[in-house]
């Protein structure tokens, strides 16, 4: 069969659950994966009220569809960050509380434990989500920036996601981090240094989104052939690098402080199959390592029209993807 296509409702968090169901039903996707955030899923509530879950999968059912991952994201982020104002708009308020930053860490790390407890209830076997990073200020090295403060950061990582990894790991329960920018892992690279530092531990995944690599300039589909033990869940999302702007421009790939959608940005998201992106690429290299898991529509265009995105999205995926080959297409020459 081919690999369910679903849609991740971070995006659709203004709108209330039942809502996004029916749209994305609509648009024919085989599910959701359930943001936690909005009303879409929430944590302390799957831990606390013994029907929540079960109602959850309900909802989508009535819908026509299934849920096969949860994402913390937001909660993720402010674990390894350096916590600031700007943590208060995407945190629950019981994880900002006073808004003390190592507070605010610890309590993160909380809820993201708790997530791998409320997954386990929901019966999905993965959560995607963020680290943040301590070191991510320091990409550029200057004030010089020595080794051995890098070598902390990937150090305090591992610290702080250790104990999460083991409820993870006791729970049955995949954590997929999305490699990102402004996370301990956003290129190769980092991704390996991440994986050393919590000692591979086996609970530690990855949320394939091959949107980020691309921009900064990394082939999306090397990342699904060295990491591909690891790969979890996968993202389906575009991007586009304006070239002009990269030949000429006057914003940097590193944006310029432009907001997206701005014109002189050196890049921009695109609704799945508009942009940059290999999927024809991806879908072999997804095969090769044998990947069955959903593909999940991240769904971002700032010159786009939402409906109409997401469902071209929807009907794209379904068309690019393809299961391999059950035999070779000479086997017939074969003595």
């Amino acid at each position: 069969m081919p690999r369910p296509v679903t849609l991740f409702t971070g995006q659709w968090a203004d709108l209330p659950l039942k809502t996004v169901a029916s749209l994305a039903a609509d648009m024919r996707y085989d599910g959701l994966e359930l943001a936690c955030w909005g009303d879409h899923f929430n944590v302390q509530q799957a831990l606390k009220l013994k029907p929540y879950c079960r109602d959850r999968h309900a909802l989508l059912a009535d819908s026509g569809l299934r849920c096969w991952a949860i994402s913390n994201h937001l909660v993720g982020q402010a674990i390894c960050d350096r916590v600031d104002i700007r943590h208060k708009s995407i945190l629950p308020k019981h994880v900002w509380g006073r808004g003390d930053a190592e507070g605010v860490a610890k309590r993160a790390a909380t809820e993201l434990a708790d997530t791998a407890r409320a997954a386990g209830k929901m019966q999905v076997p993965v959560v995607n989500g963020f680290t943040g990073s301590s070191v991510w200020h320091m990409l550029y090295s200057f004030p010089p920036t020595s080794q051995k403060m890098i070598d902390a950061g990937f150090k305090d990582f591992a610290r702080r996601f250790n104990p999460i990894l083991n409820v993870f790991k006791r729970e049955g329960i995949k954590f997929a981090l999305e490699v990102h920018p402004t996370e301990i892992a956003y290129d190769l690279e980092t991704t390996q240094r991440a994986i050393d530092a919590v000692d591979g531990h086996e609970s530690f995944c990855f949320n394939f989104d091959p949107s980020h690599l691309l921009w900064q300039g990394i082939d999306p589909a090397e990342f699904i052939t060295r990491f591909g033990s690891r790969i979890a869940h996968v993202h389906m999302k575009d991007v586009a690098v304006n070239r002009s702007a990269a030949k000429g421009g006057t914003a940097s790939i590193l944006g310029g402080h432009l907001p997206f959608g701005h014109p002189r940005r050196a890049w921009d998201f695109r609704s799945v199959g508009r942009g940059d992106v290999d999927f024809d690429a991806i879908i072999r290299s997804l095969n090769a390592i044998d990947y069955r898991g959903p593909l999940s529509v991240e769904w971002e265009d700032p010159g786009m029209d939402r409906l109409h995105g997401a469902a071209e999205s929807c009907e794209y995926v379904k068309s690019v993807d393809f299961l391999p080959a059950a035999t070779a297409f000479d086997a017939a020459f074969e003595r």
